[in-house]
C-alpha cells in the first residue's frame, strides 16, 4: 500500500460514529476532518466522552465509521473487506495500549515476534527482526524474560517493540503512560521521540496535557468534534534515563 501521492498518509473528511445505546442515539463523532501527513508526531486529546477513543479505534480500523470518509495511503478504509482490514491491522498499524496486552507465559521475543507468526513470515526472520526491535527500545538483555520478570516501563518497550516489528506505517498508542509512573512514564516518551525521529509517524491519545505536550501537533476533540488543531511549537523533550 503506497503512500498518497502528497505525502498525506491519514485523510479523513466529515467522519460521523453513532451508536444504538438502548433506545438512545450516542453521536460519538460529529463530522470530523483531519489530515495526518507521513512522519508526523500527533497528540490527540480530549476529556472523557471527547470522541477521542472513537477516532482512535477508526484510525485502527478496529471501528467503521456511520458515514463519512477515511482514506488510509489514499484508499478509502471503508470499502474494503474483514480480511483487508485484518492485514492493515496487522501491517500498517503498531498498536500501543495502556496495558500492555502481552502473553503472560511468553517471553518477551516471543511476545514481539507474535504479528510477524500472522503475517507469515519464516522462523529465522521472525526472530531477527524481533531481536532488532527489542533492541530498538533498550531491551536487548531482556528478550528471554517473561511479562512477571519486568518492570512496567520494560513490559510497555516490549509491546512498543511489537508495534513496530511489522515496520507499520502508523505507531497509534492509546494512553500509553496510564499505568506507569511519571518517571517511567517519562522514559516511554523518550521511547516514542526516538521511533518519531527513525521516520514513522506516531498517533498519541491521551487525555494527559503533559503527555500531549511531547507531541509536534496537537489536536484538541470535545463533544464529538475537533475543537482545535494546532502545531506544537515548543515540545516538552522527554528525561532520559
Amino acid at each position: 500500500m503506497a503512500d498518497a501521492a502528497d505525502g498525506t498518509l491519514i485523510e479523513i473528511r466529515g467522519l460521523h460514529r453513532v451508536y444504538q445505546v438502548g433506545e438512545e442515539r450516542v453521536h460519538a463523532l460529529n463530522g470530523v476532518d483531519l489530515d495526518i501527513a507521513r512522519n508526523e508526531y500527533v497528540a490527540i486529546m480530549g476529556p472523557s466522552g471527547s470522541g477521542k477513543s472513537t477516532l482512535m479505534n477508526i484510525l485502527g480500523c478496529l471501528d467503521t465509521p456511520t458515514q463519512g470518509s477515511y482514506r488510509l495511503k489514499g484508499h478509502e478504509i471503508g470499502r474494503m473487506t474483514d480480511d483487508e482490514l485484518a492485514r492493515i491491522r496487522n501491517q500498517e498499524i503498531g498498536f500501543v495500549f495502556q496495558t500492555f496486552n502481552l502473553l503472560p507465559r511468553a517471553d518477551a521475543l516471543h511476545n514481539v515476534e507474535l504479528p510477524l507468526v500472522y503475517a507469515g513470515l519464516r522462523h529465522e526472520e521472525r526472530r531477527r527482526r524481533a531481536r532488532e526491535a527489542l533492541t530498538l527500545v533498550g531491551l536487548a538483555d531482556r528478550m528471554k524474560h517473561k511479562p512477571n520478570e519486568l518492570s512496567g516501563g520494560q513490559r510497555q518497550r516490549v509491546a512498543i517493540a511489537r508495534a513496530l516489528v511489522n515496520r507499520p506505517s502508523i505507531i497509534l498508542a492509546d494512553e500509553p503512560t496510564g499505568n506507569l509512573d511519571s518517571h517511567t512514564g517519562e522514559e516511554i516518551m523518550g521511547a516514542f521521540e526516538d521511533i518519531w525521529a527513525q521516520g514513522n509517524t506516531v498517533i498519541l491519545v491521551t487525555h494527559e496535557a503533559d503527555i500531549a505536550a511531547h507531541a509536534r501537533r496537537v489536536v484538541r476533540m470535545r463533544d464529538g468534534r475537533i475543537e482545535s488543531d494546532q502545531p506544537n511549537p515548543h515540545p516538552v523533550l522527554a528525561r532520559r534515563p
